[in-house]
Order: C-alpha cells, then sequence, then structure tokens
C-alpha cells in the first residue's frame, strides 16, 4: 500500500472522499491540538455565544497534550490520547466546520454519523510514539487557553506526521473492519 502525502489545507471535501480506512497519511501543514478540557471549554464558550478560539473550519485536531520542550526542543513528546474522551464535544465541532481528527481508539455511533454528514475524516496516530511524532513538528506555540497547561490549544505546523485513516467519510471504521476480518477465522 503506498503512502499519501497530503497537505492539511488541501483536506477538502473531494480530497476527504478519497482516503479510505486503512490508507497511510503522511500528513503537512498546520494542525491544532485540543485535549478534553480544552474541547469543554471551546464548545461550552461557543454555545454561550463567544465562538471558537480559532477557526476550526477546514482545520485539523490533534488530540494530545504535548509534554513541555528540554532547552533546544520545539516541544517535548507529543503522542495521541484516547480519542473517546472527545465524543461527547465532536458532532458539533463537525458541524461547525472541523474536518480532520487525529488521536488513537474507536469513535462512539454519533460521531461516525457526525464525519459522515459533514464529509470529515478521522485519522489515527500512532500511541506510544510521542518522541517519535515530535520530531515531525516543525512549530508550536499556545494560542488560546494557556491556563490549561498541557492541555491549552496549540497550534503546530508539521511534516510527514504520520497517520492511518481510521474512519473514512462514508463511515467505514477498520476497527469494525478488523473485528469483521477476526470473526472470519
Amino acid at each position: 500500500m503506498d503512502t499519501l502525502k497530503i497537505k492539511v489545507e488541501d483536506l477538502t471535501s473531494e480530497k476527504i472522499k478519497t482516503l479510505k480506512a486503512g490508507d497511510l497519511v503522511l500528513l503537512s501543514g498546520v494542525i491544532y491540538t485540543a485535549r478534553d478540557a480544552a474541547h469543554e471549554r471551546m464548545t461550552r464558550e461557543y454555545k454561550e455565544g463567544k465562538g471558537f478560539p480559532f477557526d476550526i473550519k477546514g482545520k485539523a485536531i490533534y488530540y494530545a497534550g504535548p509534554c513541555p520542550a528540554k532547552p533546544g526542543e520545539i516541544i517535548g513528546s507529543c503522542g495521541p490520547t484516547t480519542s473517546g474522551r472527545m465524543d461527547a464535544y465532536t458532532p458539533l465541532l463537525l458541524d461547525c466546520g472541523l474536518k480532520v481528527m487525529i488521536g488513537k481508539g474507536a469513535r462512539n455511533p454519533d460521531v461516525i454519523e457526525a464525519i459522515k454528514r459533514n464529509t470529515c475524516v478521522y485519522l489515527g496516530a500512532i500511541g506510544g510514539a510521542g518522541a517519535l511524532i515530535a520530531e515531525c513538528i516543525k512549530s508550536a506555540e499556545v494560542i488560546a487557553y494557556d491556563d490549561l497547561g498541557t492541555e491549552a490549544i496549540r497550534k503546530l505546523y508539521v511534516e510527514d506526521f504520520p497517520c492511518t485513516v481510521l474512519v473514512d467519510s462514508d463511515g467505514n471504521d477498520i476497527y469494525q473492519i478488523g473485528r469483521e476480518k477476526y470473526q472470519e477465522i
């Protein structure tokens, strides 16, 4: 299987439709980190009429809370966190224009329906490889919720960030596909 090199800004609905569950992707461009606390605050503030702390339309959120950078480093270890912790907030964000999520683990049916409804994609990053992933991060800056520490929202510029398509825009779920294949054995 070929690995697809894709720029984040090229992940339009048309491009997303070409991605299939199981595809390997090297992602380059701007992505944003946000974990549980940031998701809760973003959705609460949106519902209060304050909007989001950055324009989420067409953007990618990486479910990560990076470790502090050591001297001379851009960022510390930056592995994915379990995506299911964001499931309560994700349909709203997708309905508001978010196109790409990066994390690890299965998503609930409401999230998969929102992925299909909005022509989005869920990508997986390798858990336990945070130090290696950090090497793909070329710049990092806190842009919102600095008081949340490692869970603050960061704007990252990444090059050749390795991902796998876990749920494609048709709702094909690599976790479900894997279970079905295993049951055939």
